[in-house]
């Protein structure tokens, strides 16, 4: 279950050859880095802050837990899934999405800054 609001623009969708990831989607199942930077951690709740710089990438990671992000900084990524498909979006601030995943169901994918500034996100797990 994903609740977006506001809804981040896509400007492209299309096809890449998963092969050219394939270690690193070998190992995603088990990437829990959802962020680039830990901020903070307790039983309940682990903050995360996504920041990439123009031309940048985070790995292929998975979303295991309910989490929410939203925009700080905006920019455009690309965001890959393992099937081989991926969308770019134009990311504004205050953009936010509620996502409800778990061992059973995660989400796969990565995210690459393909825009001219820094793009920057918080994101926090729900651990309880």
């Amino acid at each position: 279950m994903i609740y977006s609001w506001p809804v981040a623009e896509v400007v492209d969708q299309g096809t890449f050859d998963p092969a050219e990831f394939r270690d690193e989607l070998a190992v995603a199942a088990g990437n829990f880095d959802v962020g680039t930077r830990l901020w903070f951690q307790n039983d309940r709740v682990k903050v995360w802050e996504v920041r990439l710089a123009p031309g940048e990438r985070g790995p292929f990671h998975a979303h295991a837990r309910r989490y929410f992000w939203t925009v700080v900084d905006g920019g455009t990524g690309r965001q890959r899934s393992p099937d081989g498909s991926f969308t770019v979006r134009r990311y504004e601030v205050g953009d936010t999405r509620y996502s409800e995943h778990g061992p059973a169901d995660p989400l796969i994918h990565d995210l690459e800054n393909v825009g001219q500034t820094i793009l920057r996100f918080v994101t926090v797990e729900l651990l309880g």
